[in-house]
């Protein structure tokens, strides 16, 4: 069900911040597969990978916000995604490992310094 579908429903999307939208769109939409974008102007961008897995990004001139600014992704598809981000040779992408947590996860760091951090409940 979709939010339109359920008006109580509540959604997080984070907003995160860039350095070069037209730079962030690239990375984002090429090597990461968020091939629908909902909104794009000059200081702002909307970007959706599927249903659930939605990021905003607005322009900034301070990388140090970048480089201080993570999300954390998780869900069951994790393994998949890493598989297509090896093979898609996403630069910078972190093996899975399971970490002291008990979550199995991967990071990505886009060209502006935002970690992506992408887990699920590690697989026994």
């Amino acid at each position: 069900m979709s939010a339109s579908e359920d008006p109580d429903r509540i959604e997080v999307l984070p907003v995160l911040p860039s350095l070069d939208i037209e730079e962030t769109l690239d990375f984002y939409t090429r090597l990461l597969g968020f091939s629908e974008v909902v909104y794009r102007a000059d200081d702002y961008l909307i970007v959706r990978r599927c249903a659930g897995m939605e990021l905003h990004f607005w322009r900034t001139d301070d990388r140090a916000l970048c480089e201080r600014t993570s999300v954390y992704l998780r869900g069951g598809g994790i393994g998949d995604l890493h598989r297509e981000f090896s093979e898609k040779g996403v630069p910078a992408l972190s093996p899975m490992e399971v970490r002291a947590w008990d979550m199995e996860e991967f990071y990505v760091h886009d060209p502006h310094g935002n970690l992506l951090r992408f887990g699920r409940i590690a697989q026994r």
